[in-house]
């Protein structure tokens, strides 16, 4: 078994990490979500003053009381004393107009929001007065919201008698809810989802949810509530990754839609606290406790505050312990400033010593230079042992000596030129002289067999030169070469500048042209160059050596 523990670590590790990917992502979002909020806020509010609005150009009764029940709708999970207020007038409104199923909604509804308040005794004489018989249709929801308030009340409970008698309570109520509820509506589909978490069948409470989520619109509020239900069978499965991952979505819908009356994002708080990441649960626990306390929602005000010491004191603590070790960091910081800045004077006092040693060797250089003529005599032997260098040191000895032996070739064809003179000068052949003397033809001669030397020569040591440099083009039209020539003008430029030869007063002497010839034709090539101009010669420098 042991042996395959490597192998089921590399075939899972892939799917740990996507998943931890995700789930980091989803916890980005919701911290852009969390930074955004006023301006869901906003948007909440936007919505509800425009309902004040037509609520003030509408004088009729019934008309009132749809705007207030959508007004009621608009505030139940955003600000729960609006909400009341409204609820009760919707009340008033729908007693007066003597219509039964209306006055039991808006009941439902006032009920409702005194649960979330915390008015469990006044919600209950609500509901108690209300039998709902002459609705059906409202009785599932009659038996949901005392459902609700009984769960209030269990959360609320501090004895164990007082806890179990209202979740009896809270069961028989919502399993009589489940018998009014239309199937496939939200309601029911939540209600059976609750029943199968009780009884231990997780995997179908899962198969039931997580069918449905995907159909849920983005604005539906239900949204947040089947998310927050998946992360809680999750919890009972021991699964914290997946948790997280529902809390997370419930709570950006939550937060998007502007839900101040909220759970998700306080579990989610606790659950990262448990992972020791404090940062994120300090911002989460304390916007959720903004939340309750703008929306008055007395259980999740409750909660909260009990969580929240243990999160700040974590947050606290963590945030002492930052400071020592910023502390900590500048004292080393501190130390290894001093400790450099000794050095640097240390090496100052170096620097100053090298600088005389410096002189010393310059004198003693001089001194060699003086030995070094004295030295020339052994200078033979030293050329036999040149001929084991390595084939480029070869190569730059064969040029060297080339050259060598053309200003060599030079020097005796000049003395034929004198003597040739002399003789002409000699015999008074005085028209012959002038003409030799005016004619341009030797010096020619000479530049065209200097220059097919050099192109020889400078081949020899680089073969792939022309080839290297058409890389360097956007085309080859600088590179065509007419018949017989080895290189042109512009490859003899790039051929000197790769040679260290950069100065234009140079090349232009050398190629015999004149200095505005020679910047023209720069200017051309970089023109022509690939990528950008200032980079062009730099590049001609690495050609013939392994440099990309």
């Amino acid at each position: 078994m042991h042996r395959f523990l490597p192998f089921l670590f590399v075939l899972f590790f892939p799917i740990l990490m996507l998943a931890q990917d995700n789930s980091e992502s989803l916890l980005n979002q919701l911290d852009q979500t969390i930074e955004n909020h006023q301006v869901y806020s906003d948007q909440k509010e936007n919505k509800i003053n425009s309902f004040k609005k037509l609520l003030k150009s509408n004088s009729n009764d019934l008309q009132k009381l749809e705007i207030y029940g959508k007004l009621f709708d608009e505030y139940r999970l955003y600000k729960s004393d609006s909400a009341l207020v409204f609820a009760r007038k919707s009340l008033q409104i729908a007693l007066k107009l003597k219509g039964q199923k209306k006055s039991s909604l808006a009941a439902l509804n006032l009920a409702s929001i005194m649960g979330t308040l915390g008015m469990y005794k006044e919600a209950i004489d609500i509901l108690s007065k209300n039998t709902f018989a002459d609705s059906p249709e409202l009785k599932g929801s009659y038996y949901s919201v005392n459902r609700i308030i009984y769960g209030y009340m269990n959360d609320y409970a501090t004895s164990s008698y007082e806890k179990n008698k209202y979740a009896l309570l809270t069961k028989k109520y919502r399993d009589s809810a489940l018998q009014y509820f239309p199937k496939q509506s939200w309601e029911y589909n939540i209600t059976q989802s609750e029943i199968l978490i009780d009884t231990g069948h997780y995997d179908q409470s899962l198969q039931l949810l997580q069918t449905i989520f995907p159909t849920i619109p983005l604005t539906d509020p239900n949204r947040a509530v089947f998310a927050y239900i998946i992360s809680h069978v999750y919890h009972q499965k021991k699964d914290r990754e997946s948790e997280k991952k529902w809390l997370t979505i419930s709570a950006i819908s939550d937060l998007q839609l502007a839900k101040k009356e909220n759970i998700s994002l306080r579990n989610l708080a606790f659950l990262l606290y448990e992972e020791g990441e404090i940062d994120r649960a300090y911002k989460y626990i304390q916007r959720s406790l903004e939340d309750a306390l703008f929306c008055n929602a007395r259980l999740r005000t409750y909660e909260i505050s009990k969580m929240m010491p243990i999160i700040s004191e974590a947050y606290q603590h963590q945030n002492q312990t930052n400071q020592r070790q910023l502390i900590l960091f500048l004292i080393s910081v501190s130390v290894l400033t001093v400790i450099l800045l000794v050095v640097m004077i240390l090496l100052f006092k170096q620097m100053k010593k090298l600088k005389i040693a410096q002189k010393d060797l310059n004198l003693a250089n001089e001194q060699l230079s003086e030995l070094n003529v004295a030295l020339q005599a052994f200078n033979l032997k030293l050329n036999e042992t040149n001929n084991t260098l390595t084939e480029a040191n070869l190569l730059k000895e064969i040029f060297i000596g080339r050259y060598m032996d053309q200003c060599s070739d030079y020097i005796g064809k000049l003395e034929g030129y004198q003597s040739k003179l002399n003789v002409m000068a000699t015999a008074g052949k005085m028209n012959n002289l002038v003409n030799a003397i005016k004619s341009k033809q030797f010096i020619e001669d000479e530049l065209k067999e200097f220059y097919t030397n050099f192109d020889k020569t400078f081949l020899q040591l680089f073969p792939n030169f022309i080839s290297q440099f058409e890389d360097l083009l956007i085309d080859t039209e600088l590179t065509q070469l007419k018949d017989g020539e080895l290189l042109n003008t512009e490859l003899r430029i790039v051929a000197l500048i790769r040679l260290g030869i950069k100065d234009s007063n140079k090349i232009a002497v050398f190629l015999r042209y004149s200095i505005s010839t020679i910047y023209n034709y720069r200017s051309l090539l970089k023109n022509k160059a690939k990528g950008p101009r200032e980079e062009f010669e730099a590049k001609v420098m690495s050609i013939g050596t392994n440099t990309p």
